[in-house]
């Protein structure tokens, strides 16, 4: 991943919220099926560590995280970790609902000037 690759990303992950938390357990069986099921429907989102009462540092977690699940670590700043997964599967949804919407722009487009054209000769 290139660092312009991975300063967008960190960009996109500025507004983002943490859905996960890393406490006293660290990093469990049920962490990692939770964060692989959540790259099933996002592709980046933030991970919070509780630096208090976690039992290893947002680095070494973030390492864990990384080795089981195969995503890349974007960022880390203080106790909240930033990761990232490619998802072709969510990316195709994607660029399926983009041509739908350019699709349908064009035909409401079209639509307008036949009626502009209907109303111009119907005077």
């Amino acid at each position: 991943m290139t660092s312009k690759e991975r300063a967008k990303l960190r960009a996109e992950a500025n507004g983002l919220d943490p859905i996960f938390q890393i406490g006293k357990e660290g990093v469990t069986d049920a962490v990692i099926a939770q964060i692989e099921d959540t790259f099933n429907t996002r592709e980046l989102f933030k991970i919070k560590v509780h630096l208090e009462s976690a039992p290893e540092s947002p680095k070494e977690i973030a390492q864990k995280l990384s080795e089981a699940t195969g995503c890349d670590v974007i960022q880390i700043i203080g106790g909240t970790i930033v990761v990232f997964r490619i998802n072709l599967i969510l990316r195709q949804k994607e660029a399926e609902k983009k041509k739908r919407l350019k699709e349908k722009a064009r035909k409401e487009a079209l639509e307008r000037r036949t009626e502009r054209t209907r109303n111009k000769y119907s005077r």
